[in-house]
């Protein structure tokens, strides 16, 4: 029998889509919380973008609804109030992404939770939050990393680029779901719930707080530089004989390292080079040394003697490379999941954070749309003659 996980006992409804509302309750989920996804009857639209199985759900969508049953509702039919009463009436925490007003049409906003559960925690994330001139604005991941500055620096000089990572969305759910585990101990002592607020401005105004401090206070105006470090050198993406590296050399003693390494050990004493921001305002010889030394080496002679020397380097992967990548092997990163209709098992990223303790894990895929319509609506109450009538009214 799997371990049940530390948060066996607490129970998630997840309204979210997309990525920061589904990753936030699939942390929860991974570590033993019952997560009940609520979907839209005929699948919401999260579900089928970029598909890989015959029933078109996406890649994307197995791996951040693993570990979690699904329940499908259609919330425009009056009777689906009464189902959500029921679910928040048993139910510890609240996941949802959606924009304010369908909040509070779905009585999903925290006053209405708080009548049917008083110690309810809802977890609401939004692009902008709820509050300020943006509040009733919608966006996506793109937008935040626009209008957080991020876009405007990323790429080499032209187009403002974005991170085909979207680091807003995965870094909001990370904060919310921080959150979340704060709120849960809080309850605990106090037996008060309360509403954890993320939204995807505040991580990308987070996440780039170095870059707009310096701007503010030094009046530093910085521009595209593609892979370039503002802050140090070498730090850049370097051809080598049959393919890419990246190197990151932060301080006296890694430069040192390096510069003896490859050959310019002038380097060390020179006083263009005498610390990270000197050596970034003045890269140009140490990039020609850096391509110079990598020029007579394969990807994997140079990693080797860089890892020797101590300095931080590493192959650009193409993702078939990454599938197949000792490291990830060994540290099962990757787990090979069985889904219906998937031509063969899908790889899902194992839980990142390792507990000693109490690990954990992907427990069971993500289930098809509705699988537990009929298991959960039994749970809260309704029997099979309601259900039946529910499925005629066409309300799950």
């Amino acid at each position: 029998m799997p371990n049940p996980g530390p948060l066996a006992g607490i129970r998630v409804i997840d309204f979210g889509r997309y990525i920061a509302g589904p990753y936030c309750a699939m942390l929860l989920a991974d570590m033993g919380a019952d997560v009940i996804r609520v979907d839209r009857r005929h699948g919401s639209e999260d579900r089928y973008i970029a598909a890989i199985t015959e029933s078109g759900e996406g890649g994307g969508f197995l791996s951040l609804n693993r570990n979690k049953r699904n329940l499908t509702l259609d919330t425009s039919k009056p009777q689906s109030a009464e189902v959500i009463r029921r679910l928040v009436e048993g139910a510890d925490v609240v996941v949802a992404n959606l924009p304010n007003n369908v909040l509070k049409s779905m009585r999903l906003d925290y006053d209405s939770l708080r009548a049917t559960k008083p110690n309810i925690i809802l977890a609401r994330m939004s692009t902008f939050g709820p509050d300020g001139p943006y509040a009733n604005r919608v966006g996506f991941d793109t937008v935040a990393q626009a209008m957080c500055g991020a876009m405007s620096l990323t790429g080499f000089p032209g187009a403002p680029v974005r991170d085909i990572v979207p680091f807003a969305d995965y870094g909001t759910a990370l904060h919310t779901a921080f959150g979340v585990m704060v709120a849960l101990y809080h309850r605990a002592q106090t037996g008060e719930g309360q509403v954890v607020d993320g939204s995807l401005l505040a991580t990308s105004i987070t996440f780039v707080q170095g870059l707009l401090a310096e701007r503010s206070v030094l009046g530093i105006e910085r521009q595209q530089m593609g892979n370039t470090s503002f802050y140090t050198a070498p730090a850049d993406t370097y051809k080598t004989k049959d393919g890419w590296i990246v190197v990151s050399a932060v301080g006296n003693d890694m430069f040192t390292r390096w510069a003896r390494l490859v050959g310019h050990e002038e380097f060390i004493t020179d006083p263009r080079f005498a610390g990270d921001q000197l050596r970034a305002d003045n890269r140009g010889p140490i990039t020609e040394a850096m391509n110079a030394w990598l020029a007579t080496r394969t990807t994997e002679e140079a990693i080797a003697e860089l890892e020797k020397a101590r300095v931080p380097a590493g192959p650009v992967l193409e993702l078939d490379q990454v599938l197949e990548d000792p490291q990830v092997k060994a540290r099962e990163l990757l787990r090979y999941v069985d889904h219906p209709g998937a031509a063969k098992p899908v790889p899902l990223a194992d839980t990142a954070v390792r507990l000693s303790a109490t690990p954990g894990g992907i427990r069971r895929r993500a289930a098809a749309l509705g699988e537990h319509t009929d298991e959960v609506l039994g749970e809260i109450g309704y029997g099979e003659e309601e259900i039946r009538k529910l499925r005629e009214a066409e309300v799950v």
